[in-house]
């Protein structure tokens, strides 16, 4: 109970912030504050501190409280952290979260002339203000709540089974609930701040300068929060925390658990994945000489003109769904698709399955980092492990160990990461983990998490703070027969990871397998890059040269010369071509090759669009058929590492792609129509780029 108070606290002080924003400000700005480190600690601070006096100047707060038997004072000081406003109609530069700095016995000593005294409201009235507020702007639908997202956390806020008004970090919901709807935070401030002021005016309390004891505990609580009415300023006081000590491992254990890997990897494979390993090691042989012997494909356009482009019928999909049917020398399956544009929409969704999950949780990924969101999906995942549901978790060894040597600008400076991430969700759980191996470098980039066998998520999203908060990018939602190819890759790529390599494998593959998806949808492909097999990049080679009306594209990376010049002779038959790709990338030296991959095509008529910030998408749609999921346009993705996409050509599902994704990327990102400055270093990049990249 205490817990749950402490997280209703929480909603009600981020309202706070909200609806003192929304007064002051016409279009309210994004939430940069400070927030909380994204877990609410059960040890130490567990005593509420009950403030019943306060005082504030320009430059200083005071407030004395008790905590339990003693009498504290308390203060701390915001000189150069709040810029204070003189007008109701000024924009609010806030809101503000400022540490307790200290906490003694005695009483101040001296305060400032300027000093004011400031009203205190007790936690009660917090709570009563909290309810009422949150019957207002919730539905209460029976087994439903919503998410409320604070730009920071996501909260999942409901009324139970007795209509009591309940809240929960997201990832703890109640697995027989589900998610309707996400609530903005513009939402609450249209409904918020006219109940606010109603509630003080009802109870006669006409002062300006307000405090409320919240009732908050714990670390990083925020026991009391001022309320300027005449200024519109907010200022939580933030508890502090005590000293942790996190065991984080050494700041080279990374390097020794690659060099680790990569020598289990290649030496391990020749034992227990012998077949694999050489097969792998020929092809990837192969790949390095077909790219030494081959031309630059671009020299027989040169100096051809650009025609205009040409308004005609689109390619025949039903003919070009038989050609796939003999490329890949099978049918189509079925499903449906619904897209996730960008992290909040997949996360909440994931998470919503992943609670409500009742038999098994199978997750496949390139990356599981270490960070901060990281390790809350992983905290899920070990609580529905320990729930007895059935949890593996496949990890590619090298990206997920490289992963935890970079740190994300965003992540927070008091956060302590695990030093190894297999560790982190073996223990105290009982996930499954296995490390798929990369011999010869190779690696599996392919993400899918399958929930009860009968929905699965899909796309080009890790497990890592900045496909949550930092990256545009997507996933899918696919529900239908289709779930159980993708069940089935997850067996196969499971057993081969395990102790038995290759024969697990083989004996995998011949085992007979039961549908276990609803038998429902429309027709939807699944593409591979495997070893000896380039489906994805064999059927969009295809579709370009099959394409009549137009070809858009959004990915990362544009590094594979033989795409560039298949996307060249297109717009050379008429065809409308438009690529959106990131000015910078994660990585510097795939930032020169897209730079120069945009000149390339600029000079054949391509129109090139630069999205602001980094976009991690990976569709594509030639006429009426899509094809997206995790494949980049560059040689590791075509011919080297496993990969995974969805592909439609069913017209709603095309469309909706083309709106939800297409139209608005187009929209918000530069057309470019001059060539990027180019250096000689970046045709060294490329020339390596075409090896490597």
């Amino acid at each position: 109970m205490q817990r749950a108070n402490r997280l209703l606290t929480h909603f009600a002080i981020l309202w706070v912030t909200a609806t003192c924003l929304g007064s002051c400000a016409g279009e309210p700005d994004p939430l940069t504050y400070p927030t909380l480190v994204g877990h609410f600690a059960d040890e130490g601070n567990l005593q509420q501190l009950v403030g019943d006096q306060a005082y504030i100047s320009d430059s200083e707060f005071f407030v004395r409280f008790t905590r339990g038997e003693d009498v504290v004072y308390g203060g701390g000081d915001w000189t150069n952290r709040i810029e204070l406003l003189n007008t109701q109609g000024a924009e609010s530069a806030g809101p503000y979260i400022l540490p307790l700095e200290y906490q003694q016995a005695d009483r101040w000593s001296e305060m400032p002339d300027d000093v004011e005294p400031v009203t205190i409201l007790q936690s009660d009235d917090w709570q009563e203000f909290r309810d009422s507020l949150f019957a207002a702007t919730l539905p209460h639908n029976e087994k439903a709540g919503s998410v409320l997202d604070f730009g920071v956390d996501d909260y999942f806020l409901y009324f139970d089974d007795e209509d009591k008004f309940q809240a929960t970090v997201i990832q703890e919901k109640p697995g027989d609930y589900r998610i309707t709807n996400r609530v903005a935070i513009a939402e609450f401030m249209q409904l918020g701040w006219p109940l606010f002021e109603t509630y003080i005016q009802e109870r006669g309390i006409t002062a300006n300068r307000i405090a409320f004891n919240t009732g908050d505990t714990g670390d990083y609580s925020l026991p009391f929060v001022y309320v300027n009415r005449d200024l519109h300023i907010v200022v939580f006081v933030r508890q502090p925390a005590k000293k942790r000590h996190v065991q984080s491992g050494s700041s080279t254990l990374p390097y020794i658990q690659t060099a680790g890997h990569v020598a289990q990897s290649h030496l391990g494979g020749i034992v227990f994945r012998p077949v694999s390993s050489v097969y792998r090691l020929f092809f990837v042989a192969s790949d390095a000489v077909a790219e030494t012997i081959t031309p630059d494909w671009l020299i027989g356009l040169d100096g051809s003109p650009v025609p205009p482009l040409v308004d005609g019928p689109e390619m025949d999909l039903n003919t070009w769904e038989a050609s796939l049917d003999l490329l890949t020398g099978r049918s189509a399956s079925k499903g449906t698709i619904e897209y996730l544009i960008d992290g909040e929409d997949f996360f909440t969704r994931f998470i919503d399955a992943t609670t409500a999950a009742s038999s098994s949780i199978s997750l496949r990924t390139y990356i599981f980092d270490n960070d901060d969101y990281a390790e809350k999906i992983g905290m899920l995942l070990k609580r529905r492990s320990n729930d007895g549901v059935d949890v593996k978790v496949l990890l590619d060894g090298l990206g997920t160990i490289i992963s935890t040597v970079e740190k994300q600008a965003t992540l927070p400076e008091d956060y302590e990461e695990p030093a190894s991430v297999r560790l982190f969700l073996e223990q105290d759980s009982e996930i499954e983990v296995r490390q798929a191996t990369n011999p010869w470098m190779t690696g599996d980039h392919v993400k899918t998490m399958i929930l009860d066998k009968k929905v699965a998520f899909t796309g080009g999203m890790n497990i890592a703070r900045e496909y949550r908060y930092d990256w545009h990018d997507m996933m899918m939602e696919l529900h239908g027969p289709v779930v159980d190819v993708l069940q089935e890759e997850f067996d196969n790529a499971w057993a081969h990871a395990g102790f038995f390599g290759d024969f697990a494998y083989f004996l995998q593959r011949i085992k007979r397998r039961p549908g276990n998806a609803e038998d429902t949808g429309y027709p939807v492909r699944v593409l591979f890059t495997r070893i000896d097999d380039r489906e994805i990049f064999d059927a969009q080679r295809m579709a370009i040269r099959n394409a009549r009306h137009h070809i858009y594209v959004e990915n990362a990376y544009f590094t594979d010369d033989a795409m560039l010049y298949e996307l060249a002779k297109a717009r050379h038959r008429g065809v409308d071509v438009r690529v959106i790709m990131p000015l910078v990338t994660d990585r510097g030296p795939i930032t020169r090759n897209n730079a120069l991959a945009a000149n390339a095509m600029l000079e054949h008529g391509i129109r090139v669009f630069v999205y602001p910030g980094m976009s991690h998408v990976k569709a594509a749609v030639f006429d009426g058929w899509a094809c997206l999921g995790t494949a980049n346009w560059d040689k590791l993705s075509f011919s080297i590492n496993k990969e995974l996409n969805i592909a439609t050509s069913h017209p709603d599902a095309v469309e909706r792609l083309n709106e939800q994704l297409f139209e608005k990327d187009f929209a918000r990102s530069i057309e470019i129509t001059e060539p990027f400055p180019e250096r000689w270093s970046d045709y060294l990049i490329e020339i390596l780029g075409d090896y490597i990249f």
